[in-house]
């Protein structure tokens, strides 16, 4: 697992051995089971994630049902808004599947900055293109229709169909499992 989160960094910044040495001496690999809940609304947390194997979801509960806003799968980097602002979470995130996934804090990264500055840079290009990227992904959402959203996923991440419940797929979608089936039916027949 550690040359995938390697060749990751790599598409960034080159590692020396001993800068990958450090990596390794984090202790940053967890291997979290199916249905396991990483954050829970209202709690306080410095971790971040990186997805190296499975999926994991972001959701909150409104009025007692699931609104699923996002999945993040193999080669994904989640901060949680609470580990920024400091503050409790408005949101949950669990594994959807078994998952292996680097979990860091923000103690570490300031650790880790501060010794090789270079993974500062990497984090700010990375945060950079995260930032344009769900910038893309809302707009889309906010201006295309139920089925749209539905041809975008079959187009841009088609794993999820297998990997995710109908339910939270739905949920994703912003519409309910029944109109799901529907709308699945409807394409199939074009």
């Amino acid at each position: 697992m550690e040359n995938t989160l390697f060749d990751f960094i790599a598409k960034y910044i080159s590692l020396t051995e001993e800068e990958k040495k450090v990596l390794l001496s984090l202790d940053l690999f967890r291997s979290v089971k199916k249905g396991t809940t990483l954050l829970e609304k209202g709690q306080r947390s410095k971790d971040s994630y990186f997805v190296l194997k499975g999926c994991i979801r972001i959701y909150y509960i409104i009025d007692g049902e699931e609104k699923t806003t996002a999945f993040y799968t193999e080669m994904d980097v989640l901060t949680p808004h609470c580990v920024i602002h400091k503050a409790p979470s408005e949101y949950f995130i669990s594994c959807v599947e078994d998952s292996i996934l680097t979990v860091s804090n923000s103690d570490m990264e300031a650790e880790v900055n501060s010794k090789f500055p270079k993974f500062e840079i990497m984090c700010r290009m990375l945060s950079e293109e995260l930032l344009a990227k769900q910038q893309l992904d809302f707009d889309e959402f906010k201006t295309s229709s139920p089925e749209q959203r539905y041809l975008n996923l079959l187009q841009k991440r088609p794993d999820l169909l297998h990997r995710v419940p109908q339910y939270q797929l739905a949920s994703f979608l912003g519409i309910k499992p029944q109109s799901l089936s529907r709308l699945r039916a409807r394409i199939l027949e074009k």
